[in-house]
């Protein structure tokens, strides 16, 4: 099979690469064994063929990867992840859309703090569509953390990482900022629910508009408020 994806005629390759697939669906546990690396690396080359049946089956190949492996995949996901993030970019739209449901497939079975990491440095790409598509990366993940996930992630941290797509050059980062930093004032408001309040305290002290204000810069705050009061 290594000899398949290193192989020169592109019909090999293919052949290959489908042979990954069905080694994920059915023998994960041999590829962890023997060839994992090699194969990594195998389909990051053929993610950067120019012939487009290569580079649309190494696609769908690391979607099943990334099923199979979940975090496992983690240590080795940067050379796929900016593949991924350039393809879902271009032009051509059967790489396209199956980039994209490779990446929803990332965000899905890779564990989000893990993801989160990787995926912010992408979000000042000199290139908007690869930071559109980091932002929306993003934005599905985080609500795979869970109210408690976010809470131990840092609800602060994650509210700045949307601010910071909100004047976005794409619409489509932009608009992934506002789906998270929505789910991020529901999950927030829904913690302020359960707290009991002292009726004595100034209960705006902990409100969404008073966290947005102190951690934001007052242009900032401006902007996510003016987005999620908006959403009301």
């Amino acid at each position: 099979m290594l000899a398949g994806l290193e192989s020169k005629v592109w019909i090999l390759v293919c052949e290959a690469l489908n042979d990954v697939r069905r080694l994920c669906k059915f023998h994960r546990e041999a590829m962890l064994d023997i060839f994992w690396v090699n194969v990594i690396s195998l389909v990051v080359k053929s993610l950067k063929s120019p012939r487009s049946a290569v580079c649309k089956t190494a696609i769908m190949t690391s979607a099943d990867i990334f099923k199979a492996y979940c975090d496992s995949v983690v240590d080795l996901i940067d050379p796929l992840l900016v593949q991924l993030l350039l393809k879902s970019s271009q032009d051509k739209r059967f790489v396209c859309e199956a980039a994209e449901k490779a990446l929803i497939s990332m965000t899905t079975w890779v564990s989000p703090v893990l993801l989160l990491a990787k995926l912010q440095p992408y979000l000042k790409n000199k290139n908007p569509r690869i930071r559109a598509k980091a932002s929306m990366c993003i934005s599905r993940s985080v609500p795979h953390l869970g109210s408690d996930g976010i809470k131990a992630y840092g609800i602060e941290k994650l509210i700045q990482l949307a601010a910071s797509q909100l004047s976005d050059k794409l619409p489509e980062s932009r608009e992934a900022a506002r789906g998270q930093l929505l789910d991020l004032q529901n999950v927030y408001e829904k913690t302020l629910d359960m707290m009991p309040i002292d009726v004595s305290e100034n209960p705006q002290i902990n409100s969404w508009e008073h966290l947005c204000q102190s951690e934001l810069s007052p242009l900032s705050a401006l902007a996510v408020l003016r987005v999620t009061n908006v959403a009301r």
